[in-house]
């Protein structure tokens, strides 16, 4: 949490899925002293500056750099400072983004180490290209909103009939696009997504996530087998930083893409990703890159190599974040929605005092000024460990 004189807090956060939040609270501790004392305004007026003074210190560049739980406690302070700025501004940070011209949208990105895959020039070029018209989109984003998927439906581990409701229940409230989990039993995939594939019948897209369990060579073999059911992608088909056998994966399986990105710790990984044609669609996670300033740079990176931003939203607080950067990137970047579909998972939202609006299958622009991430005192109150009492009726 940042604050300011007037009043105004900014909020961030990193998550684990349970076992290493104490890894993150003592990384994001090792960070505050590199912003305790400073104020707002001597941050955003150098944002790339204000990155690299976050990431540049040598001795915590031993521990990352730029990548692991110390880049993750990056992300949290980085999206503090964000959402601090939006509050200030009086704006949701999607529109502070696409209220900021081409060139100061530049100035927040660091180009280091990415400058022979993007150049500030090139950056420049891509944000003129569609800013004429950049009202219109977000005259039609306000309207209709930016279009989700759901993975709900898809879970490992739930029964057939499960599944069944659940995709007729997806189906019955508008969904159009289906993500499920494969990877554990190949007869088993086969049958259920048979099933799914039945029950949503044959015009809605099916995507399938592996979530890293395959050899390379393993991958190709499902796939060879699941191919039938015509999923749009595979995501994270084998381990997050092996670029060479997500491009071999990539050549094999085709037409169906590859997607990763949830586990790729920065924009140097990304680079390497588009540069080897490792990937169809680039799943940026907002706790994972280095906060909004990084996710600016992968995005701009995906759109010079024409590759669609679908960010991950499977983990708590994710959809509030990555709603904002999905808006920015089809308003101010891509200004087209072909491929680009932004993941929903229907868990844990009424702890957020400005929750994710879902209207017929659309992520509905959010108003509230800030970066959406700001929980509920109740809720931190009971879940704060270990001595919260949602932990205490546990017996923890």
């Amino acid at each position: 949490k940042t604050d300011t004189p007037r009043g105004l807090e900014g909020h961030g956060f990193t998550f684990t899925i349970g076992r290493g939040n104490g890894l993150g609270v003592a990384a994001v501790r090792a960070r505050a002293p590199l912003v305790i004392g400073r104020t707002l305004e001597s941050f955003t007026a150098d944002m790339a500056g204000f990155w690299r003074h976050i990431t540049g210190d040598s001795q915590l560049r031993w521990v990352g750099p730029e990548k692991g739980v110390i880049h993750l406690a990056t992300a949290a302070l980085v999206n503090a400072v964000w959402d601090l700025w939006a509050k200030a501004a009086g704006k949701p940070l999607w529109k502070l983004l696409v209220d900021m011209t081409p060139e100061e949208l530049v100035g927040c990105i660091d180009f280091r180490y990415i400058s022979d895959a993007l150049t500030p020039d090139e950056a420049l070029e891509l944000l003129r290209r569609h800013a004429s018209t950049k009202q219109e989109r977000e005259a039609e984003m306000r309207a209709r909103g930016f279009p989700a998927y759901t993975t709900s439906a898809g879970w490992l581990g739930y029964s057939d009939e499960k599944v069944r409701q659940l995709c007729r229940a997806a189906v019955a409230e508008g969904w159009t696009h289906i993500k499920m989990k494969v990877g554990a039993d190949l007869e088993a995939d086969v049958r259920r997504a048979q099933l799914i594939r039945e029950e949503i019948g044959p015009d809605r897209t099916l995507m399938m996530d592996a979530n890293q369990v395959w050899e390379v060579g393993q991958a190709i073999e499902y796939m060879r087998h699941l191919a039938p059911f015509r999923p749009l992608w595979i995501e994270e088909p084998t381990s997050p930083d092996d670029v060479l056998g997500h491009a071999t994966i990539a050549r094999a399986v085709a037409p169906i893409g590859v997607a990763t990105g949830e586990h790729v710790h920065n924009r140097i990984m990304f680079k390497q990703l588009l540069q080897a044609g490792a990937i169809s669609f680039c799943q940026i996670d907002a706790c994972r890159l280095g906060g909004v300033n990084e996710a600016l740079a992968v995005i701009l990176m995906a759109a010079k190599f024409g590759v669609p931003v679908c960010p991950h939203a499977g983990g708590v607080g994710l959809c509030e974040y990555v709603q904002h950067l999905s808006l920015f990137d089809y308003i101010c970047v891509s200004a087209s929605l072909e491929g680009r579909v932004l993941e929903y998972v229907d868990h844990l939202h009424e702890h957020f005092l400005d929750p994710v609006v879902i209207r017929g299958a659309r992520y509905m622009p959010p108003q509230r000024p800030g970066y959406s991430i700001e929980m509920k005192p109740e809720s931190l109150e009971a879940y704060e460990y270990p001595h919260g009492p949602a932990w205490s009726a546990l017996g923890r």
